[in-house]
């Protein structure tokens, strides 16, 4: 079955490489779909294009398939072009051409306009949560380890002195400002495209304002064209704010894979989450850590992908945008995956309480001394040079004294500032809203 089958047969190998993976990726969209087309009922019973019985029996079946893709019991059968086309054909079995009247006011443009929409909103509820869970994870390790000192580094040379606490907060804070990007994101996402059609409108009087209230969203798309032309658009949006955290967790790993080498020993992982060499007896590598890597790198390609796809494309629909679908939708499910396996392997991690110790980490409390005469009266570029004197000739001896105070520092990390912070991102999610919607939808 095709919604635009005109009883012509199309060339098997035209079928085939047209359709591509789309029924595949269209799984994504199943229940999406059943709720968009809920809220597109009620409105076309609003404007008489259905009557009340005639809604009330929609609504019924559309439930009964929301209920089936709930189950896992939901599939595109063989012949059925999308979900879309699987919908209609599900409800027109069971209820005849009431069925038939469901696509009145639409296209399948819109259709997946929305779907995708509607999906990618409930993604990003769902990794604003996942995210949430690895900041707690990260600040929970800040505020036990606080008091423990690791040498930082810039250029990769030891530099001043640095703590567990503030680096485990520093990846906490990043993920704060992930969110902040997330939110702009799901913002240009919570725009109700239903009732563009085609991308050039209806001549039936749809209530547009009423499916986006409908369905939860802030607000529409209100010039049809660009509702079109947004898709792509925002796929690429969100992929941008994916990539932000995962570059955030990347660059985590990345310390990690490093911290763990015996030339550095900062950190370490229990065996059971280590792997080991074939020829190595005493390797303990960090796998996890090293793909969760290379996961995170590939998201972070996604945004460049689409824009390849979509950067020479005029206005109006084009089959282009079919193949966005499969970089894009099973994304969110990726980088889910990296915070979780990460946020496990973060609460099972321990640090070398004692790494400073180590006289390769001395010169790190030259800066320390250099201040220490500045406050004594010298003049800091005396006091440097006469640091730097010491350490040249052999004879600096640190103090290893650490008083840091001012906001950030070690010794102020500011840990519940950082949390209050998230708080207030997480609450300009209007998450609540949606989910009355999609209750009152499914009532």
């Amino acid at each position: 079955m095709k919604l635009w089958d005109k009883g012509t047969s199309v060339n098997s190998l035209i079928e085939n490489f047209t359709v591509g993976k789309d029924r595949e990726m269209d799984l994504y969209l199943a229940k999406f779909d059943v709720l968009g087309s809920i809220a597109h009922a009620k409105m076309l019973q609003s404007i008489n294009l259905l009557t009340k019985d005639e809604l009330a029996e929609l609504q019924t079946g559309l439930v009964q398939i929301y209920q089936v893709i709930e189950k896992g019991d939901f599939s595109i059968e063989a012949g059925v072009e999308d979900v879309h086309s699987q919908v209609e054909l599900m409800l027109t079995q069971k209820l005849g051409d009431t069925g038939k009247k469901i696509h009145s006011g639409r296209s399948r443009n819109d259709q997946v306009l929305l779907d995708l929409k509607l999906f990618t909103r409930s993604e990003i509820q769902n990794l604003v949560i996942s995210v949430c869970e690895l900041f707690d994870k990260l600040l929970t390790k800040a505020i036990t380890n606080r008091e423990y000192l690791m040498p930082g580094y810039t250029h990769l040379q030891v530099a001043m002195p640095s703590s567990f606490g503030l680096w485990f907060g520093a990846y906490a804070e990043s993920l704060v400002d992930d969110l902040v990007l997330l939110k702009a994101a799901y913002q240009i996402t919570n725009q109700n495209p239903l009732g563009s059609a085609a991308g050039y409108g209806s001549s039936f009087p749809l209530d547009r304002q009423m499916t986006t209230d409908l369905l939860g969203f802030e607000s529409m798309n209100y010039n049809v064209i660009y509702a079109q032309m947004g898709r792509g658009k925002m796929e690429k949006t969100v992929a941008f704010a994916l990539s932000s955290i995962a570059a955030t967790i990347s660059k985590f790993a990345f310390d990690v894979c490093l911290f763990m080498s015996q030339n550095f020993g900062f950190v370490s992982l229990p065996d059971e989450l280590t792997t080991g060499s074939s020829i190595m007896p005493h390797k303990k590598n960090p796998d996890v850590f090293e793909l969760v890597r290379s996961h995170c790198n590939k998201i972070q390609a996604i945004p460049y992908q689409i824009s390849l796809m979509t950067n020479n494309l005029p206005s109006g629909y084009f089959r282009d945008l079919q193949i966005l679908k499969e970089v894009f939708l099973p994304a969110f499910q990726e980088l889910h995956d990296c915070i979780s396996i990460a946020g496990f392997a973060i609460d099972n991690m321990t640090v070398n309480t004692n790494v400073m110790a180590d006289e390769r980490y001395k010169y790190a409390y030259s800066v320390e001394d250099v201040n220490k005469l500045v406050m004594l009266g010298v003049p800091f570029r005396d006091a440097y040079k006469q640091v730097g004197t010491e350490i040249n000739s052999g004879t600096y001896e640190p103090s290893r004294e650490i008083n840091h105070t001012h906001a950030g520092s070690i010794g102020n990390l500011c840990l519940d500032e950082i949390a209050e912070k998230m708080v207030v991102v997480v609450e300009g999610y209007d998450f609540e809203r949606i989910e009355k919607a999609y209750a009152e939808l499914l009532g």
